[in-house]
């Protein structure tokens, strides 16, 4: 009977998860999109050079490692907020690292705030035109293509390759629960 109700109460947690998240408003037409449930991360290239696009993955590649454990810990966009906001000399001194090793002297800026942003699509996931909180990342001059992602909910983290990686927020629920 007990095992009953541990799988009648993943169920309902399944159930409301589900329930939630149809809820949540896709977006308003104005282009103020409900992003106020979305902390994006960008790592904007000193230029659109071969070198500097190159740096520019390794950049990433080295704050997605640093900042994941962080923002693993986030149970909600403010907080992820408050961390990633709290984490930004840190993460410039992550870039300046990488762009250091790799033979760059200009250096890297980091910084939580709203900017507006165009529709972006990435496979399955359409995040519309407007103005979204972002983790920005600027090498150098920042003037160069950017590498994007969603950091909260951590829907996304992709390496060079563009390989994608979907988190099942159900799955971490139930992970929380009885993992």
């Amino acid at each position: 009977m007990k095992n009953f109700g541990i799988t009648f109460f993943a169920i309902i947690i399944i159930i409301a998860t589900v329930v939630f998240a149809a809820a949540m408003p896709a977006g308003e037409a104005n282009g103020d999109v409900q992003n106020c449930e979305y902390l994006r991360i960008h790592v904007r290239a000193n230029s659109n050079s071969e070198q500097d696009q190159q740096v520019k993955y390794k950049v990433k590649d080295a704050v997605v490692e640093f900042i994941t454990p962080y923002a693993a810990e986030c149970g909600d966009k403010q907080t992820a907020m408050r961390v990633i906001g709290g984490l930004t000399d840190e993460i410039a001194d992550v870039c300046d690292g990488v762009l250091r090793q790799n033979g760059f002297d200009y250096g890297a800026r980091a910084e939580v705030r709203r900017e507006t942003f165009p529709t972006r699509v990435y496979g399955d996931l359409t995040l519309e035109s407007g103005q979204y909180d972002a983790l920005i990342v600027e090498l150098g001059t920042g003037t160069g293509d950017n590498w994007w992602c969603v950091l909260y909910p951590p829907l996304c983290f992709t390496s060079a390759t563009s390989d994608v990686t979907y988190r099942s927020l159900i799955l971490d629920i139930i992970e929380r629960f009885f993992g």
